[in-house]
């Protein structure tokens, strides 16, 4: 596909095309404004390359990994890695980005990258049949474990609407900075799980979310006053069906996308709207969404955004 094609077909909102994704599978995308020269780039969307890949070039895109990591931090990459699953089945982060952003934050001068998330099946299953632990650590960074509740501190979050607290890793709550890497898929619950869904991986009561209001403490937790300095959706393998964790490779389409903002509600948008041409899913059954755009965690409004769109 060249250039002119695909900003027909990368995109985020306008009048429908329709883009080939490989597997030969037909995903109607949508158009967009041009990027405005000479503006910060607040999105960006690339398609059509392997993982590493695309996040070398959007970070390239995003003034380089060296314009949010600064020499000495320490910093946490937080991917998911919630379920026993290989990369193929697409329930977890892929391993590739995995490597890429940690060689990346490291390149930028990091004192120390950590890599964990809270899983939902058992942790040392789920870090190593995913792939991430030994692509983590083959990378050079540190992993670490979250299945017990005294690796977290509790913190307040007096901007939640109904979650007033909750205790978060203490990778987290000790690190520099963090860099959020979801999987972009299904979710039965959300419906979707994409950046602020991420967070629920850095918790440890998750029940109580699915106890209150899913929507609304997804929104809540993401008012956490150290937020991400980069959100980096991971759409190269997407779990179309049975989300979370798929059933089979039937679930999952392999479009090849990436999309990348330090605007969570804005990239969760992009990446929804995306998904939706996978698969039918307006916004509104996204709740999370509105709900963070209402807290001011973002904007929907990705329209009047600066959006670079790259086809590898």
């Amino acid at each position: 596909m060249d250039r002119r094609k695909f900003l027909r077909a990368i995109a985020i909102t306008g009048a429908a095309a329709t883009v080939k994704a490989s597997g030969g599978m037909d995903i109607l995308a949508q158009t967009v404004n041009s990027t405005q020269t000479g503006k910060k780039v607040d999105i960006v969307a690339v398609m059509g390359g392997e993982p590493d890949v695309m996040f070398r070039r959007a970070i390239t895109e995003m003034g380089g990994m060296g314009k949010f990591i600064k020499a000495g931090q320490k910093v946490v990459v937080k991917p998911n890695i919630g379920w026993d699953k290989t990369p193929e089945l697409a329930g977890n982060t892929n391993p590739k980005l995995v490597t890429e952003v940690i060689r990346q934050c490291l390149s930028a001068g990091a004192k120390e990258v950590t890599v964990f998330d809270h899983t939902c099946d058992d942790w040392i299953k789920c870090y190593k049949n995913s792939g991430i632990e030994a692509a983590a650590k083959a990378a050079g960074a540190k992993v670490v474990p979250a299945h017990e509740e005294s690796y977290y501190k509790e913190v307040s979050l007096p901007k939640g609407v109904k979650l007033k607290s909750a205790k978060i890793h203490e990778a987290i709550v000790n690190c520099d900075v963090w860099i959020n890497l979801p999987i972009l898929k299904h979710h039965g619950g959300a419906n979707l799980t994409m950046s602020m869904k991420n967070y629920m991986g850095i918790i440890w009561d998750r029940r109580i979310f699915h106890r209150t209001d899913l929507q609304q403490c997804i929104a809540d937790i993401c008012t956490y006053t150290k937020k991400p300095v980069l959100n980096i959706v991971d759409a190269y393998r997407v779990v179309k069906t049975n989300g979370p964790q798929g059933r089979s490779t039937a679930d999952v389409v392999n479009p090849k996308g990436l999309f990348i903002s330090q605007d969570i509600v804005a990239v969760d948008t992009a990446a929804a709207k995306f998904f939706n041409q996978i698969r039918e899913m307006p916004l509104e059954h996204v709740g999370h969404l509105a709900n963070g755009q209402s807290l001011k965690l973002g904007t929907m409004d990705i329209d009047k955004l600066n959006i670079k769109r790259i086809k590898i």
